[in-house]
């Protein structure tokens, strides 16, 4: 197989190109963010050049990007040559283009409730695919017996961790609402405070109209694209609110198992956000993607997944990702779990953040059970889940 691949600092680049080699694939890797614009005449240049060259004598089968690019599909189609996105990110409103539904597309995204709605609009170029790991990748990091690999394992030992973002940065989308009227302001508090109390159905789209909606949109304007089917609703409860949320999700979590545990145990926040307002935990800055987050995910007893609310069911990459260094992973209630996983075999789920607390306090005391569960993940990785058996399935998909 011959793949022109697009990418700009995407998670996991590194990851599809030894899996191409392993299993004899050719590629060519074209870095660039011009082919994440709806339309671009740069670009359009830059992907005529590169497919023409081909590779090894040869046309490319093929074009492959993390994430969808409306721009990359239209050269695809033009050429009539297949389309390949794998979705990680969320939200990501090009998939929401009016370019979707070109044949040449095959879209896959790891939420199953988005797949869900995109399919019952009769578009017929996306499927759904959780998010694939590297596990040789993170087994030869882990399992080494040098001195470095050692003092690594050490390094990032913790009782408790959590690697992502705090969403609290300043001039943050939320923030740039805040001209909003007062009973704009006490409505929107309502109802995130209310979403943030249910997993499993994000309700805050349908609930943004009427003048709250003008309010919102007299003081920090957005507008939908003219080639999309997006609304601005989606457009700010997915954007704005669902970080707003993640943000307050994340802090409280985290001050509440400062405060339960911060002087026995050691928490460590993975983030490059600063919060100096957060007690007894140690915020140790960001780490790099590939070279340090697996010894974290191994060498931490618990490690949690809190997720973006814009993920409305699927497995977030952190949480596959955790599993996949052998780590145990303890994660809010995300429905596409099921169905590949055995929660408390596996992996563990939380219903509240008192939920959280209990079962933390649990498998910080019984390590045996906590050992078992993060093998039981692992193992469910390593069978179905890896980079291997997902391109397996995707080449299957496009030319069978």
């Amino acid at each position: 197989m011959n793949i022109l691949i697009f990418e700009y600092h995407n998670f996991g680049i590194e990851d599809v190109k030894e899996c191409f080699e392993k299993n004899g694939h050719l590629y060519k890797v074209v870095e660039t963010d011009l082919f994440r614009n709806r339309v671009s005449a740069e670009f359009d240049s830059i992907f005529e050049q590169n497919y023409d060259d081909g590779i090894g004598g040869k046309q490319y089968d093929c074009v492959f990007t993390f994430n969808y690019s409306p721009v990359i599909s239209n050269n695809c189609k033009k050429r009539n040559i297949p389309y390949i996105a794998l979705v990680y990110d969320s939200p990501q409103v090009l998939l929401y283009s009016y370019t979707i539904i070109n044949l040449c597309n095959y879209v896959f995204i790891f939420d199953k409730t988005q797949y869900m709605e995109l399919k019952k609009e009769g578009i017929n170029t996306v499927y759904y695919m959780p998010l694939p790991v590297n596990t040789d990748r993170m087994k030869r990091m882990l399992d080494g017996g040098s001195d470095e690999v050692k003092c690594y394992n050490n390094r990032y030992k913790s009782d408790i961790a959590f690697v992502g973002s705090m969403y609290n940065e300043k001039h943050n989308l939320f923030e740039r609402l805040s001209g909003v009227n007062d009973f704009t302001k006490g409505y929107l508090d309502a109802v995130m405070n209310a979403q943030r109390k249910v997993y499993g159905y994000f309700f805050l789209e349908q609930l943004l109209k009427g003048e709250v909606l003008k309010d919102m949109l007299k003081n920090y304007p957005v507008e939908t694209s003219r080639d999309g089917v997006e609304t601005v609703q989606y457009l700010y409860a997915d954007y704005f609110l669902a970080r707003k949320m993640a943000a307050d999700d994340r802090k409280e979590i985290l001050e509440r198992l400062g405060k339960e545990f911060g002087r026995e145990y050691a928490i460590n926040l993975y983030t490059p956000n600063e919060t100096p307002d957060i007690a007894c935990i140690n915020n140790c800055g960001a780490v790099d993607y590939y070279d340090v987050m697996p010894y974290i995910f191994r060498n931490s007893r618990i490690n949690l997944n809190i997720t973006l609310r814009s993920i409305k069911s699927g497995m977030p990459l952190r949480a596959m990702d955790i599993m996949g260094a052998g780590g145990l992973l303890m994660s809010n209630y995300q429905e596409d779990f099921y169905d590949w996983f055995v929660p408390d075999e596996d992996m563990v789920m939380y219903e509240s953040v008192d939920d959280l607390v209990s079962k933390c306090r649990y498998y910080l005391k019984h390590d045996s059970e906590r050992q078992q569960i993060a093998r039981n993940g692992y193992e469910k990785i390593v069978q179905n889940h890896t980079y291997d058996v997902r391109f397996k399935e995707i080449f299957n998909t496009v030319f069978n």
